[in-house]
């Protein structure tokens, strides 16, 4: 073969010039996809960019409106500043700019992305509150306080680093601050009465809370007083807002002294406003209070008669402001965009007491059912669910979201109680049945139990003793020594249209009414969907603010219906129009730590007081009702109950059907004879003339 002919014929793929080459170009366009996508990630990340300066919001909010509130509490001297980064410790926040509509449905199936930080959380477990830490994708849910106390309403520094919250581990219910990184917690407040619910400013130098105090107010004048007569005025126990230094170097303020109550503040990110819930207005609304105002310092945002809104908190820019609000058994998140006047609320989903994650693309919330809550996560710029629900050891008592993360070890405070392990509140300890089939359960005898049959299934009696042990220890009285009932034999009646009641299967209990006239007893309506459940609340014995907690909501009169209004009987009864004074226990939460559900009233509730159901609570271990009534009696008891007499008398019963009267027959119809006689004209006789003779006279 010629030369000619080798040069005009291709190298082959192993030469090694060839393959060097190659190289080189694939080094080449790897360098160039990489500096391009760290461009683009760098771009879309810090906000810089031709597309990100044109597509950065404003953060000037407008001016705020005038407000229409009369309370004129003196301005307190407070002057909190919205630190920079460098002076808070905090990292900057960049703002991240809104994607165009192209980048949005490419990007609508993206994964779960949360910024950094952690979740504060207290939720409750065997019917203590305890605080958690949580993240969705890096943190598990992780114990941070542990005991016989309870610990509510988190809420983390600006810069992450403390943790505010309220407790009553040292006998009644004051504010604490614990330091995440040493584990080391300190006591704010120090005083008998109840405070709750903190909130820092920006700069972390003040708090701001609840406080369950005495408030002067003036009563109305009585029927026919003298206007010349001085107003008499009174002291009552009243919610009512708080300020005051985190070093208490200064007493504590009153922001609002009004009749209404208000509770649950949030500190806004410019330092100048603290939005909280207020009944001032004859229903549970948003507030604004302007810092920098002493006449008109209070207006109303939420404005919405128709929903009872609570637990505000602010987004980290300041401009959107969100809130739990609820409206014919529906929970729902809502956001208002505060700089611009006149825009209406934004629903983000269902659940209750929201909180913003650090960059405030996420709002957190928990989802509460009849019996079950849960914690989910809602996308703030965009519809959608970003977290599934999760399901939790009990419900929430206040939301948090802190900049900054746990500590890769945690302090020997809190690493001791993520470690713990709770111990069940019960034991069951069965008895042998006694010659009864297999599978099937023993009715036991309550001790000290007054009821129509004080017994209960052996598989549940040893639980209602615990929560019977545990009432009387919170509440300083024992409620459950005395039930409408318990167990109820087959050969019992009920209301009707209670058939298949629980309390046929012995697992169920109905507390005594007579508390709620006596007014020690109250409950709530909670309406999920078309069905309604009822919260009760027991009023404590000793009122020094050692027990219980005061009440946040006007609670439902079921006794209403009987004062005469047609409305309240349609209705099933009205709402208190004030909240009652005094400490309360949540029965109903803590009989769900003991496994006792609440069931929800019959279809006939508004026109029937027993079939609203709302003392009654069943402990199901997960069963139906057909199955817990098979572990009693046997299958064709159940499927052929006694019959039952009807508790109406019965008349006496005839030998013969009755029948209907039949009309008497006659024999001869019965005519009426009506005779009409003509008279009879008189006949003239005409004599005969004789001639001659007169004529005579007609």
């Amino acid at each position: 073969m010629s030369q000619a002919q080798d040069a005009s014929q291709p190298r082959p793929s192993g030469d090694p010039i060839a393959r060097q080459i190659r190289r080189v170009l694939l080094v080449l366009l790897v360098v160039v996809l990489i500096v391009v996508v760290g461009v683009f990630v760098d771009g879309r990340i810090n906000g810089r960019g031709p597309l990100a300066q044109v597509l950065q919001p404003s953060l000037t909010p407008s001016p705020q409106a005038s407000s229409t509130s009369t309370d004129t509490e003196p301005a307190p001297s407070i002057t909190p500043t919205t630190p920079t980064p460098e002076e808070s410790g905090t990292p900057p926040t960049s703002v991240t700019s809104s994607p165009t509509q192209e980048s949005v449905d490419t990007e609508s199936e993206a994964a779960f992305n949360l910024d950094e930080g952690v979740l504060f959380l207290s939720m409750d477990e065997g019917g203590r509150r305890h605080l958690f830490a949580y993240h969705p994708q890096s943190l598990p849910f992780t114990r941070l306080t542990s005991g016989a106390s309870d610990d509510i309403t988190p809420s983390a520094s600006p810069d992450g680093r403390r943790l505010a919250f309220t407790s009553n581990r040292d006998g009644v219910w004051d504010i604490y601050i614990l330091e995440v990184a040493s584990g080391k917690t300190t006591r704010f407040s120090e005083t008998s009465e109840y405070d709750a619910a903190p909130s820092w400013s920006p700069d972390g130098l003040w708090l701001t809370y609840e406080s369950y105090t005495n408030t002067v107010t003036t009563l109305p004048p009585k029927e026919g007083q003298v206007t010349a007569t001085p107003p008499v005025t009174a002291t009552i126990p009243n919610l009512e807002i708080l300020i005051q230094p985190v070093d208490r170097s200064q007493p504590a303020v009153r922001l609002t002294n009004d009749p209404g109550a208000d509770f649950a503040p949030a500190w806004s990110p410019s330092g100048r406003q603290i939005a909280f819930v207020s009944n001032r207005s004859g229903e549970n609304e948003i507030w604004l209070a302007d810092l920098d105002r002493v006449e008109d310092r209070f207006r109303d945002v939420s404005q919405n008669p128709k929903t009872s809104d609570s637990s505000p908190t602010w987004s980290p820019d300041g401009i959107r402001l969100a809130w739990a609000a609820t409206n014919e058994g529906f929970q729902n998140i809502v956001e208002l965009d505060t700089s611009q006047a006149g825009t209406g609320v934004h629903l983000l989903g269902g659940g209750r007491e929201p909180a913003w994650s650090y960059t405030g693309d996420f709002v957190f919330a928990w989802l509460p059912s009849p019996n079950q809550a849960y914690l989910t996560a809602y996308k703030a710029n965009a519809p959608g669910l970003a977290l599934p629900p999760v399901p939790l050891s009990g419900e929430v008592a206040g939301l948090s979201w802190g900049s900054a993360s746990l500590p890769q070890r945690l302090p020997t405070a809190l690493s001791q109680a993520a470690r713990l392990n709770p111990t069940p509140n019960w034991r069951v300890v069965l008895t042998p049945a006694g010659g009864a089939p297999p599978g099937r359960q023993h009715i036991a005898p309550l001790e000290d139990v007054q009821a129509p049959y004080a017994m209960l299934q052996d598989q549940v009696d040893e639980s209602f003793a615990a929560l019977r042990d545990e009432l009387a220890d919170r509440l300083g009285w024992d409620v459950l020594s005395t039930l409408e009932n318990a167990y109820v034999p087959l050969t019992s009646p009920l209301f009707p249209g209670m058939l298949n009641d629980w309390l046929y299967t012995g697992r169920a209990i109905a507390l005594n009414p007579s508390p709620i006239n006596a007014g020690w007893m109250v409950v709530m309506r909670e309406d999920f969907g078309p069905s309604t459940y009822w919260r009760v609340y027991l009023r404590t014995r000793f009122q020094d603010g050692s027990q219980g907690e005061p009440l946040h909501e006007a609670p439902w009169d079921l006794n209403a219906r009987y004062a005469g209004d047609p409305r309240f009987f349609e209705q099933g009864g009205a709402q208190v129009q004030a909240i009652p004074p005094g400490y309360w226990l949540d029965f109903s939460a803590l009989a769900a730590a003991y496994g006792w559900e609440r069931l929800p009233a019959l279809s006939t509730w508004r026109s029937a007081l027993p079939a609203a159901r709302y003392n009654e609570f069943v402990h199901t271990d997960g069963l139906d009702w057909f199955p817990a009534m098979v572990e009693v009696y046997p299958v064709q008891a159940v499927y052929t109950p006694t019959p039952l007499q009807p508790p109406t008398f019965t008349p006496t019963a005839t030998r013969r059907p009755t029948r209907t009267p039949t009309p008497t027959r006659t024999r001869f119809p019965t005519r009426t004879a009506t005779i009409t006689r003509t008279p009879t004209p008189t006949r003239t006789i005409t004599p005969t003339q004789i001639p001659g003779s007169p004529t005579p006279t007609p």
